[in-house]
């Protein structure tokens, strides 16, 4: 079942590699590529979690206790909204920029602050932890070369892209189409 609002949809309804601008509207922002299976599985489990806990709302507020139920339902909101927040992280582009948005935070990068895109080889972060392995890492470099203080936008052992280097390679590449097209044009 394709998820449009959760990610870039192609015209023809195939993914297409090579296309730096799969849709029509560059001004919106978009994700360039599909989440992966361990972002989408976690988002499961946890709405499946809050199924149940409304579940014992309802099942509270039968009862009378109109207390305890409003604290179930707060609860379970919390985690439908953790959940949703969980399936919208990730790297967004658009006209205007990159968006890098995480679980607690949104960093906007404007294009004209992007010298360069590159993919480089790093000790990366294994599904978010803090353990770290080796791998690959979509970066962002200044328009005067410093790094120090732009994020990691991809890993390619992150909940999107562990066990997946194709599907890794193909959205770096698309981010680094993005960041050649409109890293010369104002916006």
């Amino acid at each position: 079942m394709p998820l449009p609002f959760l990610t870039a949809e192609y015209p023809d309804g195939e993914d297409d590699a090579d296309a730096a601008l799969p849709h029509d509207d560059p001004d919106r922002w978009r994700r360039p590529y599909r989440p992966g299976p361990w972002r989408v599985a976690s988002a499961a489990v946890l709405l499946l979690v809050s199924s149940f806990m409304l579940l014992a709302t309802m099942i509270v507020a039968f009862a009378g206790a109109w207390a305890g139920a409003s604290a179930c339902l707060a609860a379970a909101l919390a985690v439908i909204g953790s959940a949703l927040r969980m399936l919208r992280a990730g790297v967004w582009v658009s006209r205007t920029g990159l968006r890098r948005v995480s679980f607690f935070a949104t960093r906007s990068i404007p294009w004209a602050e992007v010298g360069e895109v590159r993919t480089v080889q790093q000790p990366v972060r294994w599904l978010g932890l803090p353990r770290t392995v080796q791998g690959q890492a979509l970066t962002v470099a200044a328009p005067d070369g410093a790094t120090a203080s732009a994020p990691v936008l991809l890993t390619d052992h992150s909940a999107d892209f562990l066990s997946r280097t194709e599907a890794f390679d193909r959205a770096a590449g698309i981010v680094e189409a993005w960041a050649e097209e409109y890293r010369a044009v104002p916006a």
